[in-house]
């Protein structure tokens, strides 16, 4: 099937489980158009307006920033970010985690383009720990942090643990940044506000069209001075387009709402996860829920799994899962789940149906 395919019998499922409510483009630029109405908004100027100045401090104060800067992706916002570090410290060596979306996704940018050198630390399938960051040798500029670890089902460290590495960082001069794409089911997962959450990092990067369901668009957060330098590197980067306002507008219109939501959607997922026990065969991880999403692991291979899902949405019009992958296990696969506004709003017997035909195919 092509992607085209796989799209049009999605939509046409009268059920989906992942994620949150499908909008087609006509129905998203309705809202836009309102909300714009609504609050007399006018278009930026290469980042300059109200509207965009005032979204970016609407974000630095809730995450206790001084400033904050929006950007057009995380790609660009995180190697400007750590490269500034580097050049901070005299140093070009940045510990990341081996599940970084640096190192999984984004071909290599900080060694082609010369921003940075990357050292892996920690268990690759675990949240990497303060002892990790101490048995690295050399001087670090900078350490990052992803809240949480998308790649291996959204763990996150222990509440200690990562005060713990605040304070070292803090103590030897190491730039603590947070990959903070999902940083708003962070919060929710350690029921902590996202100012205590930032608390010790120097730097942020939040993302827009993740969970708070935004065209696009991210936002580097940090002291004013650093934010105020980020900002010539995005524009020699090609990242100063000229008007950023629908991207604000598609985020800040549901931003408060779907902040709001995040802790039912934490809450449905510890329901999910004690569901999930009736079903032996499907595995998760992490073992315990630590925000709205996870991991769950299938005993068929990916082809098979694939096969399921476009065969239960055909004949029973539910879309189970988005993707699937392989594991490192032969006749084993898995995908995410995002538990969103679909889960958060399905009554319980349909998503026992929906798991009880996963199982049962």
């Amino acid at each position: 099937m092509t992607d085209a395919d796989i799209l049009a019998l999605r939509l046409s499922c009268h059920t989906t489980l992942p994620g949150h409510q499908y909008q087609t483009p006509a129905q998203t630029f309705a809202r836009m158009a309102a909300w714009c109405e609504q609050h007399q908004v006018q278009h930026d100027s290469y980042g300059e307006g109200e509207l965009v100045q005032a979204f970016e401090q609407k974000v630095a104060t809730l995450l206790g920033m001084e400033a904050g800067l929006f950007c057009m992706t995380g790609t660009m916002t995180q190697a400007t970010a750590l490269r500034l570090a580097c050049e901070e410290r005299g140093s070009d060596l940045v510990a990341l985690h081996a599940s970084s979306h640096i190192l999984v996704h984004e071909k290599s940018n900080y060694q082609l383009l010369q921003h940075f050198n990357a050292l892996q630390i920690g268990n690759p399938h675990r949240p990497w720990l303060l002892k990790d960051l101490q048995a690295v040798p050399e001087k670090l500029a900078a350490a990052q942090y992803e809240l949480p670890m998308r790649e291996i089902g959204g763990q996150l460290p222990p509440w200690e643990e990562l005060e713990a590495i605040k304070s070292w960082c803090l103590e030897n001069d190491i730039h603590l940044h947070m990959d903070g794409a999902r940083l708003w089911e962070a919060a929710a997962g350690y029921g902590r506000s996202l100012a205590d959450v930032a608390r010790g990092f120097e730097t942020a990067y939040v993302s827009f069209y993740k969970g708070i369901g935004g065209l696009g668009g991210a936002m580097l957060l940090g002291k004013a001075e650093f934010i105020a330098r980020a900002k010539v590197w995005m524009h020699r980067q090609g990242g100063s387009i000229f008007r950023r306002s629908p991207y604000v507008v598609s985020a800040a219109m549901q931003f408060d709402d779907r902040l709001a939501a995040l802790p039912a959607c934490f809450a449905r997922t510890q329901w999910l996860f004690e569901t999930l026990r009736d079903y032996p065969s499907l595995k998760t991880n992490p073992a315990l829920p630590q925000c709205n999403m996870l991991h769950l692991y299938l005993p068929v291979d990916r082809e098979t799994a694939i096969t399921i899902r476009n065969r239960i949405a055909q004949e029973h019009g539910i879309w189970l899962f988005n993707n699937a992958v392989h594991t490192a296990l032969p006749g084993q696969c898995m995908f995410e789940w995002y538990v969103g506004d679909n889960l958060l709003a399905m009554d319980d017997a349909t998503v026992r149906h929906a798991l009880s035909l996963l199982v049962m195919n």
